[in-house]
């Protein structure tokens, strides 16, 4: 049986037939189903996502006239220096013109924003610097304008910041101590959200983004919903965006709840209803790439996580699509035939209003 190249999830380039793609997508997808307990892809699903992954084309695309937004997170960054290890194209410009660049060069729908740090608490003191070229970025750019960061909660703890590490004092069995800490990062970590936010969008943004949310647990999540219905409270014309960093929200601290729902344990159908709830405008929900997998299997369980997120959701969907998430290989430029695969394949099944 003819084979046609396929991708491992860290990039690797392997020959699979026909018969072995949907083999790996079937098995996908049940993994998915039986970890969130939701409905496992159907077969004319199955079908579409074997037809897309077996295509013998270089790049792949929806018809005309299905396209979605594209949105994007520290896009700008990663037009000179990047982040992630120095990931970035290594162009010798500022932000600002980096912004130019994505908006009349690559035609991007949105302009994200966002310092190298890329987290909320080292913005805190030079947010007058950021507000300022915010504002001159704004003047040179039509596109609609987000500013993003991490909530990165990780960044308060011993020596970064003033609290004990909760992972650590639960290792050593030291639960209460560890609830403790967890719950004073929070605070700390909104008033920085609030504040950093609440600055950015009076010099002009249109849209805050709360990027990598849950990459520290439950306490991340927490942090991010109470900031998010603050925010709105406080700036009721504000857009919010929040992108979380995995399928599974861990339980760091475990007895979080918000709006009466306890955080640990919830799958992305789950995470978009507090979303909601909490005042955000837009979400996206998250599936990890498994490196040793093919492409097939991880965007089969990507596409059944999103689906169910999609159908629960009153809110639209901006499904996390890059690097080492939502079924593209974890490398520093993903290979353009798995992210166009991916991309049609969720685009298409999941009714995604953006990638």
């Amino acid at each position: 049986m003819a084979k046609t190249m396929q991708r491992l999830g860290d990039g690797v380039v392997v020959e699979m037939t026909a018969d072995e793609v949907r083999k790996d997508v079937e098995e996908g997808t049940k993994d998915a189903a039986e970890r969130a307990e939701v409905p496992p892809l159907t077969e004319d699903e199955v079908k579409h996502i074997v037809g897309i992954y077996t295509r013998p084309d270089r790049i792949v695309s929806v018809e005309p006239g299905k396209e979605v937004v594209l949105s994007s997170d520290e896009g700008t960054v990663k037009i000179n220096a990047g982040v992630s290890g120095g990931a970035g194209l290594g162009i010798d410009c500022g932000r600002m013109v980096a912004s130019e660049l994505y908006e009349r060069a690559l035609g991007a729908d949105i302009i994200e924003y966002g310092h190298i740090d890329y987290s909320y608490k080292p913005l805190r003191p030079i947010l007058a610097d950021e507000r300022i070229l915010v504002e001159r970025t704004m003047l040179v750019t039509a596109a609609p304008f987000w500013y993003g960061a991490m909530p990165n909660l990780g960044l308060y703890t011993q020596p970064d910041g003033p609290f004990p590490n909760p992972t650590e004092l639960l290792n050593k069995g030291m639960i209460k101590e560890a609830r403790e800490s967890a719950e004073g990062m929070i605070e700390h970590a909104v008033r920085d959200m609030v504040y950093i936010g609440s600055g950015i969008y009076e010099a002009g943004a249109d849209c805050i983004n709360f990027d990598t949310t849950g990459a520290f647990g439950d306490i991340d999540f927490k942090a991010a919903l109470t900031a998010t219905e603050e925010l709105k409270k406080k700036h009721p014309g504000l857009m919010i965006n929040i992108g979380m960093a995995g399928e599974f929200v861990l339980g760091i601290h475990g007895a979080l709840t918000y709006d009466g729902v306890r955080l640990a344990g919830l799958w992305p159908h789950q995470q978009v209803k507090l979303a909601e709830k909490a005042g955000a405008d837009t979400f996206g929900p998250v599936a990890n790439i498994v490196t040793s997998r093919s492409c097939p299997w991880n965007i089969s369980r990507v596409i059944t996580y999103v689906k169910a997120c999609t159908k629960a959701s009153q809110i639209p969907v901006h499904s996390n699509m890059g690097m080492g998430v939502g079924g593209i290989p974890l490398s520093d430029t993903p290979p353009v035939d798995a992210v166009t695969r991916a991309s049609k394949a969720a685009v298409e099944i999941c009714q995604l209003d953006g990638v």
